[in-house]
């Protein structure tokens, strides 16, 4: 049973979930289901309120993911070198957990206990300022340290010794280049050498040009340079790995400490989720209790749009333990039992509730049956569905349980579907479960008037505009209206009174007050059904469509050209594009006749055949062959 599911709480959790930042509370979120702690439950409502006047008063904490940051950390104690990326990443985090501690610090004023949060976080400002120093723009800063400073510093000395001495090469053989500026070819300073000038620029061929007109030669005076550049690039390399692995162990011994501060950013995600849904859902922290009594005040269905929900007031409890709830159908009767529960359960799982004033007691389960549950898979009809949910609940079903139920008893014959409604209610106030339950049947509302422990509701209707005001009133049973709303819509009283006279007697027709006039069912002029035309017996169908006719197939409605006429039986051969079809005439029609598409005299072999068929034809008007033509079937 997914109680979750049926009373929309999964829609809930869906807009709770988008409200935190961290995938551990997202999870959380998931799996939250409601406490059976009073002390626990009463701290979590706490933490929903106090999270809300952080969030009022000083805007929204400043959180972030913490999914890279756990890898990073996996990766760093594994002794394995983190990345420069890597390293920005912790960072980030860092910096990130010394501005929660300066928005914590601030609550303090207010004396929020959220605020003492602050104490367990450490912003490891040593290790944030190494990172910061020494990585920047995703790589290690050139000054990083001393050395790499000065490595970099002869590397960029040393490519610019080789420009200049290419330049110099160049110059001074003008007439032996191909253009006037030096290139890089395969990481190699390189200058384009005309072919016939080869062996007058001693040094090494790296490339050629797409014609072979010009060679692209390292000269030895720069291949000198471009070794001690290697030399200098691989110490360079070292260095970097000696600042990354120096980094990495710094994490790696902090370690400790992020996964501490990772724990507290997650919990305070949580705990400020649900302050910044109350915002989102107009919430208040609902008193609790565990006498068994409910009241709400102005509650509202916290999916439903505030401005055209209408606030419902409800209390039960006490000497109440059912309340059978009567009305018109589109009353609100669903919405309203639905809308109790809903609030409850998030009250029960640390949330606020949609209510100006609450008062709710813990429940050991919740229990519903709402809906059509027909299933066809099991072959279950709409009524066996019902009742196999109703046995459920009751089994699950003990004095701590909150349960609701829509249309008691439906879904079968209203006599025997009454008896089993009165029967289950029985049932559960034996069980001592608080309990709603929806209906339509008169009997039950009779039934709640002279019995104990409950009570009877009803859901407002207005009388004049047909329109339900989604009002409850508990102490008093509702009608369903059904007669009311009929005559009210233009039924002809004729009717009205074959359906009173069939639910209550021929004395009640005498009791009930028509609202017009006798009328009669006007009739609505009928449309007329038009007949297929068939074909006449004998008709001519060969002569309907011809050879190179363009036509239309339905009911794809593709062009194809007709290549084979109508035969007796009314088929006809058509080439659509990249195959042939045989179909019936009927699912054709003419697009564009072939008079007027081809010449009198066309060869329509050029269209409907293959190359290689006219090719054998060919052969066959010229001389004897044993070539034969294939036909597609």
């Amino acid at each position: 049973m997914n109680t979750e599911k049926q009373i929309e709480f999964d829609k809930i959790k869906e807009i709770w979930m988008n409200h935190a930042t961290t995938q551990w509370a997202k999870e959380k979120i998931k799996e939250k289901t409601f406490c059976l702690n009073e002390g626990k439950l009463k701290k979590q409502l706490k933490d929903t309120t106090n999270s809300r006047d952080f969030i009022e008063k000083f805007g929204t904490p400043p959180l972030q993911s913490l999914t890279e940051i756990k890898e990073i950390i996996t990766i760093a104690e594994t002794g394995d070198c983190l990345t420069p990326y890597q390293l920005e990443r912790v960072e980030n985090v860092l910096v990130m957990t010394g501005r929660l501690k300066k928005y914590l610090l601030r609550g303090k004023i207010f004396d929020n206990p959220l605020s003492y949060y602050e104490e367990n976080l450490n912003a490891v400002e040593e290790l944030m300022e190494e990172i910061s120093r020494q990585i920047r723009n995703g790589a290690v800063d050139d000054y990083a340290s001393k050395v790499l400073s000065q490595l970099r510093s002869q590397i960029v000395k040393c490519e610019e010794q080789m420009r200049q001495k290419a330049d110099q090469i160049m110059r001074a053989n003008k007439e032996s280049m191909a253009d006037h500026y030096s290139t890089l070819r395969n990481g190699r300073v390189c200058i384009p050498v005309k072919k016939e000038y080869k062996h007058k620029i001693p040094g090494n061929v790296i490339d050629k040009s797409a014609t072979g007109n010009t060679l692209f030669i390292e000269p030895a005076g720069v291949a000198k340079y471009y070794d001690e550049l290697q030399l200098l690039k691989i110490e360079e390399e070292n260095e970097v790995y000696r600042i990354l692995y120096s980094l990495t162990a710094i994490v790696s011994s902090s370690a400790p400490a992020l996964n501490d501060n990772i724990a507290v950013i997650e919990k305070l995600d949580f705990i400020f989720s649900k302050g910044k849904l109350s915002i989102d859902l107009g919430g208040v922290e609902p008193a609790i209790n565990t006498k068994r009594t409910i009241l709400l005040k102005d509650a509202r269905h916290p999916l439903m749009d505030p401005k055209i929900n209408i606030p419902l007031q409800f209390e039960t409890g006490g000497a109440v333990r059912g309340i059978i709830i009567t009305g018109p159908n589109t009353g609100g009767k669903t919405v309203a039992i639905k809308t109790v529960m809903l609030n409850c359960m998030m009250a029960q799982c640390g949330l606020h509730v949609t209510c100006r004033e609450a008062d709710i007691c813990m429940s050991s389960t919740y229990l519903c049956d709402i809906g059509d549950n027909q299933n066809i898979a099991e072959n279950l009809s709409t009524f066996s569905a019902h009742i196999k949910n109703v046995l459920e609940v009751l089994s699950l079903a003990d004095e701590n349980s909150l349960v609701i139920m829509d249309e008691l008893g439906s879904g079968t014959d209203p006599a025997e579907g009454m008896g089993i409604a009165i029967a289950i209610l029985e049932e559960l106030k034996k069980i001592g479960c608080l309990f709603l339950v929806t209906t339509h049947y008169p009997e039950i509302k009779e039934y709640a008037l002279k019995t104990p422990e409950l009570m009877n509701a009803r859901m407002t209707f207005d009388r004049q505009t047909l329109l339900p005001t989604y009002q409850m009133v508990i102490g008093q049973a509702g009608e369903s209206c059904a007669f009311y709303i009929a005559d009210k819509l233009g039924m002809p009283n004729e009717m009205l009174k074959t359906a009173i006279r069939a639910s209550y007697g021929e004395n009640a027709i005498k009791d009930y007050r028509f609202q017009k006039e006798d009328t009669v069912m006007g009739k609505r002029k009928s449309s007329k059904i038009t007949m297929e035309k068939k074909e006449k017996r004998g008709s001519n169908l060969s002569t309907k469509y011809k050879l190179g006719d363009s036509v239309m197939v339905y009911p794809d409605k593709k062009i194809g050209i007709v290549c084979e006429p109508i035969n007796e039986k009314g088929i006809l051969r058509v080439q659509l594009p990249g195959k042939k079809i045989w179909i019936n005439y009927k699912r054709v029609k003419l697009h564009v006749a072939a008079t007027e598409l081809y010449p009198e005299d066309y060869d329509f072999s050029i269209v409907f055949d293959t190359v290689a068929n006219r090719k054998i034809r060919h052969n066959m008007e010229r001389k004897y062959t044993e070539e034969t033509i294939r036909y597609e079937k």
